[in-house]
């Protein structure tokens, strides 16, 4: 009877120890899980946060300029629309040409100093673009190789005045689209028209993080 009891003993304690053994692998998975659970909820709780954030930016950002350009929208000289400022091609520039028009310089002479007064409060910079319509340029005119040189050229147009007329010269650039990214069907005239445009747009200042590879 003694040695029945003793080996239902060992049995017992061989079980209690594969249960203890079973309960550790279950406890583990458990944690695990609820650190990968509570992984997910960090990283969506931070993107939204940054969601968030970049909303309140753009709103911000849109309501700083309509503060600054409010004479101008109101006149309907130019347009705001997701942050960008819209200029009608036809109002600074004749067709085909760079050469920038008297009531088109008085409307960047109006716009530069808002225009300064908004980056001044911001680290932001402003991308300059031309866009055209999709006709080729008319034949026989030399300056402008095609569409793409004809918008590059008013976007430099329009850059050099903004800065001749005070804004800094580090704080914008220039970009060109040519015929791409239409806001309107090229089929007509109308169309065409509101293609042919210069947009201004606010972005972020890139950041300067060390000095240049070639030191310079």
């Amino acid at each position: 009877m003694s040695m029945g009891l003793e080996g239902g003993g060992e049995d017992t304690a061989t079980i209690w120890a594969a249960f203890g053994d079973l309960m550790a692998v279950m406890l583990g998975v458990f944690v695990l899980i609820l650190l990968g659970v509570v992984g997910m909820h960090l990283h969506t709780a931070a993107q939204l946060d940054q969601v968030v954030r970049e909303q309140g930016r753009v709103a911000a950002q849109r309501d700083a300029l309509e503060r600054a350009l409010a004479a101008p929208l109101a006149a309907g000289r130019v347009t705001l629309v997701d942050g960008r400022i819209g200029i009608r091609g036809n109002l600074l520039f004749p067709l085909n040409s760079d050469a920038l028009q008297d009531e088109g310089r008085a409307l960047l002479r109006e716009l530069a100093a808002p225009l300064t007064a908004y980056l001044g409060a911001r680290e932001e910079i402003l991308m300059v673009s031309g866009f055209t319509d999709d006709r080729p340029v008319l034949h026989g005119n030399r300056r402008y190789a095609d569409n793409w040189e004809l918008s590059a050229q008013r976007a430099l147009t329009v850059t050099r005045v903004l800065i001749e007329e005070g804004l800094p010269a580090d704080s914008v650039f220039a970009a060109a689209f040519g015929a791409q990214q239409p806001v309107d069907s090229n089929a007509d005239e109308a169309g065409r028209a509101r293609n042919r445009r210069v947009e201004i747009a606010p972005m972020p200042r890139p950041r300067q993080d060390g000095a240049r590879v070639d030191g310079r």
